[in-house]
């Protein structure tokens, strides 16, 4: 029997071993798509309590384990509810022995024994001795330590076109802090014409550029105005929630008149609302290729499912899931769209359904560009897939429909400072993976040239992607 979440965790051979010990483990992060606080990070924030840090502050905190703890039973006022912060501390401890199987367990585990010195199975039991010993440790860690004790060379956050920007402006004259902290451009107040806050997000938006938004041209020159904002502070990647992907061929004079139709609170068809949608990501798409930038794609996410909940809470509270529906046949005249005029940017296709691996790597890669390695790229394994079967899947597909050695790696989509060991819960898969085809002899024992290739793919290639335009 193996000991328990040892030094050889998740390494099941003596190659996948030397791969992660001699290459992956010590290798910098390059976390390229995340949510947590740039002004966080530049006030370098120090926690009251281990319970703001890892559970919950308000409804900016785990998702992950607040919907594990409701199908435990738990009370919701020990969730997001006013109860104390040892009490929420204490529901969580008393969750965690019985997420057997589920990737919680571990990140828990990694988390304690990482930034705490905690090896031993957490539970009820050693909840009042790991709480205290926690938030005494906390004392003497702020964000930047987190982030620097992790090994972070970049961080790239999620910021809406509005955003002044000021922390990353702060950031970036703070010489004290030599982690890289870039914004994210994530458009997608502008792009979803029929969420009911599409108006007010573009009376918002017409006031941060100075002048009223009235139809396509003025909308298009506000936000080739924010993305060029955008540019001269940093960011080069874009973040699109594309829960369902739609496209219409449409003129300018239609667009027009549908945003007109829209900010006079008219009701849209289906048909309208994809030719709105195609159209601004294709217009987003060709100002991203101008200024070198990487687009993102997350596709499939069903948000806000429990509509008692939304009431009770609000939104972005644990409670979306995976989607379904067809998404090939639009995705394909998007990124041809823009492929047509030699104005596709480096594009990352995500799906939040497992069964989507194998459709986006096929497609992703009909687009590859002469001269770029790795410009299409399959997204790492997301959201409720980034745990140990849906990252083999994701590396099973991409090693077989592309080239694995040119993949970006891990991200954290996270709003926890805790959540960098899921960089080491990766490279531990990927180096078993990559091991077995060398101890099964379906790979030369080659261990200097496949360790380097680890390298690239815990770092260096996306370190390549993202950088090579700044």
């Amino acid at each position: 029997m193996k000991q328990f979440m040892d030094e050889n965790f998740l390494l099941q051979t003596k190659t996948a071993q030397i791969l992660y010990h001699d290459y992956a483990e010590n290798m910098p992060i390059y976390d390229y798509h995340c949510h947590i606080s740039a002004k966080d990070i530049y006030e370098d924030r120090k926690f009251d309590s281990i319970t703001d840090l890892w559970l919950v502050e308000g409804h900016f905190g785990d998702h992950y384990k607040w919907r594990a703890m409701r199908n435990n039973g738990v009370d919701e006022k020990y969730i997001t509810g006013d109860a104390s912060k040892k009490d929420k501390f204490l529901k969580w401890a008393e969750t965690i022995p019985y997420t057997i199987g589920n990737p919680l367990y571990h990140w828990t585990h990694l988390e304690l024994k990482k930034y705490f010195g905690i090896t031993e199975p957490f539970s009820l039991k050693n909840a009042e001795q790991c709480y205290d010993k926690m938030n005494e440790i906390l004392k003497t860690l702020t964000a930047r330590k987190i982030i620097k004790n992790s090994n972070v060379d970049t961080i790239c956050t999620t910021d809406d076109p509005v955003d002044d920007l000021k922390y990353h402006k702060l950031l970036k004259e703070d010489k004290s802090f030599d982690v890289h902290v870039y914004p994210s451009f994530r458009p997608d107040k502008v792009i979803n014409i029929d969420w009911s806050s599409y108006v007010p997000y573009i009376k918002q938006l017409s006031q941060v550029v100075g002048y009223q938004i009235d139809g396509i041209k003025s909308l298009e020159k506000a936000l080739k105005e924010r993305i060029e904002y955008f540019h001269t502070n940093n960011c080069r990647v874009s973040d699109h929630a594309l829960d369902v992907v739609m496209y219409e061929n449409s003129t300018e004079e239609e667009i027009d008149l549908i945003i007109k139709k829209a900010l006079n609170n008219e009701k849209l068809n289906n048909e309208e609302i994809a030719k709105y949608r195609g159209h601004i990501i294709v217009f987003l798409g060709k100002q991203y290729h101008r200024l070198g930038w990487v687009q993102q794609y997350h596709i499939k996410a069903l948000r806000n499912n429990s509509n008692r909940m939304m009431s009770l809470i609000g939104p972005d509270t644990g409670f979306d899931s995976i989607n379904d529906g067809q998404i090939a046949k639009p995705l394909s005249r998007i990124l041809d769209a823009l492929d047509s005029t030699d104005e596709l940017p480096k594009t990352i296709l995500y799906s939040l359904n497992p069964g989507d691996n194998e459709l986006l790597a096929t497609l992703a890669f009909c687009f590859a560009e002469s001269g770029v390695p790795g410009k299409m790229q399959l997204g790492s394994a997301w959201w409720f897939l980034d745990q140990k079967d849906g990252m083999e899947k994701q590396i099973q597909a991409l090693s077989n429909l592309g080239l694995l050695s040119r993949f970006i790696g891990m991200l954290t989509d996270s709003r926890s400072f805790l959540s960098y060991t899921r960089h080491e819960y990766f490279r531990r898969v990927l180096c078993n993976k990559l091991g077995d085809l060398i101890e099964n002899g379906e790979y030369p024992n080659d261990i200097e040239f496949v360790g380097n290739i680890v390298k690239d793919i815990c770092f260096n290639n996306a370190k390549k992607y993202f950088d090579s335009s700044r």
